[in-house]
């Protein structure tokens, strides 16, 4: 399959709010009150967490008949450990997420170990888990300067 260019905007709303956007798709993401937001959405971080379990979760769907598995439930539980010292820039530390855990709980009568087998091909095929392991050039392509006051 050839490269596929998948995009995406966030837009900055009042406060710490962002509206995202992809396709015909959008989402506010915010921050807790704890670091300033209003709460109305997950955070980036969380995103990224949600992202990983769902690009697990769509992957286990789509292979599953490879591997002859056959599943009534399946989710993903995901924790990570970041320093928000590093955002604050109160100390200099990691500014992202040290560690990521999670759980895969899938709902089957399949041996465990043709589970374990498909798990392991799940944690190698999901392209957000290739994207936080792995690094990735993360370019600006340029600033863009806007002139003239926005009319709401």
């Amino acid at each position: 399959m050839p490269k596929t260019i998948f995009k995406a905007s966030a837009h900055l709303q009042e406060g710490v709010k962002v509206l995202a956007r992809s396709r015909n798709f959008e989402f506010t993401i915010d921050e807790p009150e704890s670091l300033g937001g209003t709460d109305t959405g997950m955070n980036p971080v969380e995103v990224v967490l949600a992202a990983l379990g769902a690009c697990q979760a769509i992957v286990a769907r789509v292979y599953a008949k490879k591997f002859k598995i056959e599943f009534d439930d399946l989710w993903v539980e995901l924790e990570g450990d970041l320093d928000t010292d590093g955002f604050m820039n109160i100390s200099d530390v990691r500014r992202g997420f040290s560690e990521i855990r999670y759980n895969i709980h899938i709902r089957t009568e399949s041996p465990k170990e043709q589970v374990a087998e498909f798990v392991s091909f799940i944690e190698k095929t999901c392209p957000v888990g290739d994207t936080i392991a792995n690094p990735v050039t993360l370019k600006l392509n340029e600033i863009i300067i806007e002139s003239g006051k926005v009319e709401v």
